[in-house]
């Protein structure tokens, strides 16, 4: 996977939180976990584009973990309105959820990557 596509992951993922915060209930509950949702759930796309520019591999290395933090961040708030049906439709979660789980493996996997590559000079 180039980074393009990555790029084009991470923004579908942005617009995929933005459908879901649009359809849910007007509740207390539901007002906190989609401010949360929707800092978390954009955050990875805009992170991603700023380390492409990193100012050295520490920085790219630092902005990715980033990226992974929010994702993470992102993975938990679904499975809590998954778990409490803060949701129109649970299709849309379901995605939701696996689309952060494969970008999370991703991350996971580009942070050590990084690590080896900076370890090796």
């Amino acid at each position: 996977m180039n980074k393009s596509d990555l790029e084009e992951r991470l923004i579908n993922f942005a617009v995929l939180i933005l459908e879901i915060v649009k359809t849910m209930p007007d509740t207390k509950a539901s007002t906190h976990l989609t401010g949360q949702l929707l800092r978390s759930g954009t955050s990875p796309a805009l992170n991603y584009g700023e380390a492409q520019s990193g100012e050295s591999r520490k920085d790219f290395i630092h902005k990715i973990k980033i990226v992974l933090k929010e994702l993470r961040e992102s993975n938990i708030c679904l499975k809590i309105i998954l778990r409490t049906k803060l949701f129109k439709t649970e299709d849309q979660i379901i995605l939701a959820l696996s689309e952060s789980n494969e970008l999370i493996a991703i991350f996971v996997k580009s942070v050590e990557t990084a690590q080896k590559n900076i370890q090796k000079q």
